[in-house]
């Protein structure tokens, strides 16, 4: 039976003849279903349609789904010695991809910021053998496709390493969570925030939304518990989830800055 992928947000949904009846991620108010309506490729045809590309970004291995599809965020892959880490997913995997990777030591873990971004992330464990994939189980209802290799992790910080550290945010999702790595940026340490903090397009600031396509901004309570939980941290760079929608340096001080322009403006 072909598995089903939803064209509108990128969920991969279990096989079965035909295809859902409808997508739980876009029918969230932080989503919404096509306007042309719902629909769904099987894996084969996205296999067909469309391939994965590779490129850095700010000095790490991003991938993305070409052509754009979907939400079109881009993952990245953290290296280690022992295997990278995926830092959020995309809709596809390919036996070209999945070489690709090999070649760049493989995986040993995948972790993803919150259900937009799950993508194929059973798809991908699979490849390299069943490795763990870290979702934050507060978001456990909108997993659409479980699998054996999904962790729900639990509480405020989940270790992949002794450098690779996620955090619980909340915020965007009540499991929303941010991956924090002390060796990026030369030492100086990074910050992968997907979209629980958005990069906005001067580069130079973050924003924060319940939704963003339906423009619901984040309220103030769930602002201030971010910025508790990423005040700690050292680091001097902030990836989004969009190629180049990165802060190349100087993030810890835009990231406060941001916090306090986002309270002003809605208060």
């Amino acid at each position: 039976m072909p598995l089903w992928t939803c064209f509108q947000c990128g969920a991969q949904f279990p096989g079965s003849d035909a295809p859902p009846r409808a997508c739980l991620i876009c029918e969230d108010e932080r989503q919404f279903v096509n306007w042309q309506g719902q629909n769904f490729l099987t894996r084969e045809e996205m296999r067909a349609r469309y391939k994965i590309a590779f490129r850095d970004d700010l000095g790490i291995v991003g991938l993305r789904v070409e052509p754009s599809f979907a939400i079109g965020q881009r993952a990245l892959l953290l290296p280690e010695a022992d295997g990278c880490v995926m830092w959020d997913c995309v809709p596809l995997a390919t036996d070209e991809a999945v070489a690709h990777v090999r070649a760049l030591g493989g995986l040993k873990a995948i972790a993803v910021s919150h259900p937009h971004f799950y993508g194929a992330v059973a798809d991908w464990s699979e490849a390299f053998g069943g490795v763990p994939v870290y979702l934050h189980g507060d978001d456990r209802a909108f997993v659409t496709r479980p699998h054996p290799s999904i962790v729900p992790w639990s509480g405020e910080t989940q270790k992949l390493s002794d450098d690779i550290t996620l955090l619980r945010t909340g915020g965007h999702f009540p499991g929303a969570t941010v991956l924090h790595w002390t060796k990026a940026a030369e030492g100086r340490g990074a910050l992968f925030v997907g979209d629980i903090a958005m990069v906005a397009m001067d580069r130079r600031h973050v924003s924060f939304m319940y939704s963003y396509p339906n423009y619901i901004p984040l309220g103030a309570a769930a602002v201030r518990r971010i910025a508790d939980v990423i005040a700690p941290l050292a680091f001097d760079r902030i990836f989004g989830a969009w190629w180049d929608r990165n802060i190349a340096a100087g993030a810890k001080a835009a990231f406060a800055a941001s916090v306090a322009r986002h309270l002003a403006a809605i208060a």
